[in-house]
């Protein structure tokens, strides 16, 4: 009986004679490097890493996994993914950073057709150069990651108050099943022009959120948008909870805003430069609150803007303590390292670039009637372990929800600070979950520890869709509990 070292030497074998020598790795440091995120998640190191470039290359490796029962697991940037990108099983890593190729833009029709690898920075120095008229949205997530993956596992733009989660950005796209199978959704199934997922049936939704347990995805139409003459982003410093996030639903509502955030204090005394902020002044403040306006004519421009001034000076009337309104141009002018936030995509390297390296996160999507109980809860349970409570917000889908999201840097070459953040971040997933609202990009251990709070049925019905699809259990096992 063949050991485990030889079964592993055949399947190195295999995969160098199918894809080249150039495309196999399994220098130790190399795999160590596929073995973690940002996040305080561990996980296995993989046997192997394979670095894809075409749709044929992943079949072929995708035969081989089934071939030999070895897991496979899609992988591009793997930035702060709490684990979604880890082995839990060793196997194959699929590093898809080159397939990187823009294959298509449609002016009239307002979409593109990207590969796994296309990133934010790619998105927008294509779309400058060639297509100025259309624009796309942007994470919060560094200009070289990942524009489909954040689709697949439905992210958040600064357009998602106008345009919603990612995953409702995707009009088609084509994907290798885990038997090795190509398929394709959308207008994609019948039309050379992938503009629309309907009126077919909508099993795109088959590779959304099922953090590549059913196949991996090869390309993707995801829809642009015009690109407004005016422009203009703003800040509102607020010293209230309540009066932030009721100011923020109402204009909303009154549809004057391409984007609104709240972003807590710590965020502010971190653009200037404050490490670790744990201490905030009664006279500072408490809450930022972020607008993005555009516009095509300049009185529809100039009247959104005069909407909410008029809405600022009546909830100051009502007792609000809200600082004058704020151009980022003129902000950058005073400290040049607001330039973070006055173009997209950005860096932000006051949360990345520290000693220790980590970053982890609790981000869900729920009911913005919650909001203020949920940031008050979180914010006191960052602050019991004196850890700065980084919060961001913003309404999503014209305000139908929003997003609620506790942000901490630590570092992970420190134990005790992992064990902080871990018993931190379970205490944060219990209260908003209590609240009504639902992580996304969910960690296998929110899922685990929620499990009996889950539709049984609901379980059920994606475990067999992973079953019909995945008959080998080859594809990113252990995610959503599906092996």
């Amino acid at each position: 009986m063949r050991g485990a070292t030889d079964i592993l030497n055949v399947l190195i074998s295999d995969l160098v004679n199918s894809l080249g020598k150039e495309k196999v790795f399994t220098d130790p440091k190399v795999l160590e490097e596929y073995s973690d995120d940002m996040t305080e998640i561990s996980g296995t190191k993989p046997d192997v890493v394979v670095k894809a470039t075409t749709t044929e290359e992943i079949q072929r490796i995708i035969k081989i996994g089934n071939l030999h029962k070895v897991p496979i697991v899609p992988r591009v940037a793997n930035t702060n993914l709490g684990g979604l990108a880890i082995p839990e099983r060793g196997g194959i890593i699929v590093d898809l950073t080159g397939m990187n190729k823009i294959i298509e833009v449609s002016e009239q029709d307002m979409y593109m057709v990207i590969e796994p690898g296309v990133t934010w920075g790619d998105v927008r120095k294509y779309l400058d150069e060639h297509h100025p008229s259309l624009r796309f949205g942007y994470s919060l997530a560094p200009p070289d990651t990942s524009v489909l993956c954040n689709c697949l596992l439905d992210g958040l733009t600064n357009l998602s108050l106008k345009y919603g989660s990612m995953s409702q950005w995707i009009n088609a796209l084509e994907a290798v099943l885990p038997t090795g199978e190509i398929v394709r959704t959308g207008s994609a199934v019948l039309s050379d022009r992938w503009c629309t997922n309907s009126p077919l049936p909508d099993v795109t939704g088959l590779f959304v959120n099922f953090q590549g347990t059913t196949g991996i995805v090869t390309k993707m139409s995801v829809q642009l948008w015009p690109n407004p003459k005016y422009h203009k982003r703003m800040f509102i410093l607020s010293y209230d909870i309540d009066y932030s996030f009721s100011l923020i639903k109402r204009l909303t509502r009154e549809e004057v805003c391409d984007d609104i955030a709240g972003l807590s204090w710590p965020l502010g005394k971190m653009i200037f430069g404050e490490k670790n902020p744990t201490f905030r002044s009664p006279d500072e403040p408490l809450i930022f609150i972020y607008l993005d306006v555009t516009g095509n004519f300049k009185k529809i421009f100039d009247a959104k803007l005069s909407a909410i001034d008029e809405t600022v000076q009546e909830y100051r009337r009502r007792g609000a303590k809200f600082e004058n309104l704020l151009d980022v141009n003129d902000l950058v002018k005073l400290e040049p390292s607001f330039q973070k936030f006055a173009d997209f995509p950005t860096r932000l390297d006051f949360l990345l670039d520290h000693e220790g390296g980590g970053l982890t996160w609790i981000g869900a999507y729920g009911p913005t009637s919650r909001w203020e109980v949920g940031i008050k809860n979180g914010m006191g349970i960052m602050e019991k372990p004196s850890v700065p409570p980084i919060v961001v917000t913003r309404p999503m889908h014209g305000g139908h929800f929003g997003v609620l999201r506790f942000l901490t840097i630590f570092d992970k070459r420190n134990s005790n600070e992992v064990k902080k953040v871990t018993e931190m971040n379970i205490e944060l997933c219990d209260i908003i979950i209590d609240l009504g609202f639902i992580p996304y990009k969910t960690p296998v251990w929110v899922v685990r520890r929620h499990e009996h709070n889950i539709n049984a049925n609901f379980l059920k019905l994606i475990k067999k869709v992973k079953d019909a699809l995945d008959p080998s259990g080859i594809m990113n096992p252990g995610k959503w509990l599906l092996d």
